[in-house]
């Protein structure tokens, strides 16, 4: 027999009024003590890296003023000839060469001003015998005056051609000077000891009066002159002590030698000439020419610091690492926000920003973040460490993947 849908209905609501019931009127159970509340995991405390720390050094460390400059000659002579519309014989040195006072360069063809000379020593001997002639004459006429065989007029004539005569000698003795001094410049003499930094005499060609043939540095000497920036030049002197350093790395020392006495009304900057040491080989690692850098030293500061391996470059600011509580060989790091000064070897000098007794992270510390947990070797060792990070041991990394279940076969 089939129930009715409403009877069904009030059959299920019977049995659920039933349980309610009774489960309201059931004994509950005491009650038992209250579990304890779940306490936060403890931090691992595993370090992330083992780094070795130096302290920061107290040293002495030379003021420098930078500056930028060009290395020439200390004075360029240039040689040319003084020979007119001779051709050029020989040529004896290249540029390079180290030549000494008095050394014959170049030589022009000489054979048509020894034939000069000689037709001016000529012309002085037959000067010389017709100023003869004429004292003579003039001797003879003074000598007749008391007679009157001779006017008083011609008299004077006879001693005139005699002064004129003696005038001829010598202009002919001047001209033989000049031609022996043109026989003389038919060779180029060096006029200093010097090296030759430029030639152009080519052999065979007929020059003028004038014309370049070399060019040499006198006395090997170079120097540099620094542009300085006229609001330091009151630091320098003659006699300061200067650094030079070529494009090729290479590093000499300097003397001040003068200060340009006007500063360029454009860049403000003045002269400082420095002499630089004459090398005896001509092997100088500077050339005229060459663009330098050079610092001058002003004395000396006392100065804090700290190894450059252990300065970071972050974000265009300098950072150092440094312990900030440590517990045996275990401790936290900070970084510190520093500003650097001077550089000396390896070492860079600290203006702020670090405690002077700080233990600085040295090995390590491009790896480190703020508030990182270390492990730190012995500082004796860490001042000559290499500056790479040591991980510490980490655990095994704990596998999330769910195992594969075995698939029944049919």
């Amino acid at each position: 027999m089939k129930l009715k849908p409403v009877s069904v209905l009030l059959i299920l609501a019977a049995v659920a009024a039933a349980v309610f019931v009774g489960m309201k009127f059931l004994p509950s159970s005491p009650p038992g003590p209250t579990p304890p509340a779940a306490t936060p995991a403890a931090p691992a405390g595993n370090p992330s890296l083992t780094v070795a720390t130096v302290l920061p050094q107290r040293v002495q460390l030379p003021i420098t003023l930078g500056a930028n400059g060009n290395i020439v000659a200390w004075q360029e002579a240039v040689l040319g000839s003084e020979a007119n519309g001779l051709r050029l014989k020989e040529v004896r040195v290249n540029v390079g060469d180290t030549v000494k006072a008095g050394q014959v360069l170049a030589v022009f063809a000489s054979e048509t001003v020894m034939a000069e000379v000689a037709q001016a020593r000529a012309a002085v001997a037959e000067a010389n015998a017709n100023a003869s002639d004429a004292a003579a004459n003039a001797t003879r006429a003074q000598s007749l005056q008391r007679t009157g065989a001779l006017s008083v007029q011609q008299i004077n004539q006879y001693q005139t051609t005699a002064d004129t005569a003696r005038a001829r000698v010598e202009s002919a003795k001047a001209t033989l000077d000049a031609q022996q001094l043109r026989l003389v410049q038919t060779r180029v003499l060096a006029p200093d000891d010097g090296v030759i930094s430029s030639r152009t005499a080519t052999v065979g060609s007929v020059v003028g009066v004038g014309t370049e043939l070399f060019r040499m540095i006198r006395k090997g000497r170079l120097e540099w002159r620094a542009e300085v920036i006229s609001t330091e030049l009151g630091r320098l002197g003659a006699g300061t002590k200067v650094q030079v350093t070529a494009p090729s790395g290479a590093s000499l020392e300097g003397t001040v030698r003068m200060i340009a006495p006007t500063v360029d009304p454009q860049t403000r900057n003045a002269l400082v000439y420095v002499d630089l040491p004459v090398s005896a080989d001509s092997t100088m690692p500077v050339k005229a020419g060459m663009f330098a850098h050079g610092e001058f030293v002003l004395g000396t500061s006392a100065a804090v610091t700290v190894p450059q391996q252990s300065v970071l470059l972050r974000d265009g600011f300098s950072y150092v690492f440094h312990l900030r509580d440590r517990t045996g060989d275990t401790g936290h790091v900070v970084q510190a926000k520093v500003r650097t000064g001077r550089r000396l070897g390896d070492q860079v000098e600290i203006v702020e920003g670090l405690p002077a007794d700080a233990h600085v992270v040295v090995r390590g510390a491009a790896f480190l973040t703020d508030g990182d947990l270390v492990r730190i070797t012995d500082d004796a060792a860490a001042s000559g460490a290499a500056g790479s990070a040591s991980p510490a041991a980490a655990p095994a990394p704990i596998s999330t993947t769910t195992p594969a279940l075995p698939v029944a076969k049919p």
